[in-house]
């Protein structure tokens, strides 16, 4: 049977990777969305672990309400990269400073 600090780092891994993900690529939109969902994947797999370990559902069902708003914002996200892409010609962050007042 797997223990609770194998998840915990197993999330913890996924973290680091999307922290390091966002870090070192500041240019593409793509990637940096992937790797907020990455953040959020993370933190679900804690709150599941923890969840399992306590025998409480009660972080297993805040989970199903967190992938919710990651579908939704990675459907606006994407809206909005395809948005700025047809007037810009682009999704490189750094040539989209179209937004700023």
């Amino acid at each position: 049977m797997v223990s609770l600090s194998w998840y915990l780092c197993v999330g913890a891994l996924l973290f680091a990777i999307a922290v390091i993900g966002i870090f070192l690529n500041r240019k593409n939109l793509i990637v940096l969305l992937m790797a907020i969902e990455l953040m959020l994947l993370a933190v679900n797999t804690n709150f599941i672990a923890f969840s399992h370990y306590l025998g409480d559902l009660n972080g297993q069902v805040f989970v199903f309400f967190i992938l919710t708003v990651a579908a939704a914002e990675s459907a606006i996200g994407l809206a909005i990269m395809v948005a700025l892409f047809r007037s810009a010609h682009t999704i490189n962050v750094e040539d989209l400073d179209s937004l700023k007042g």
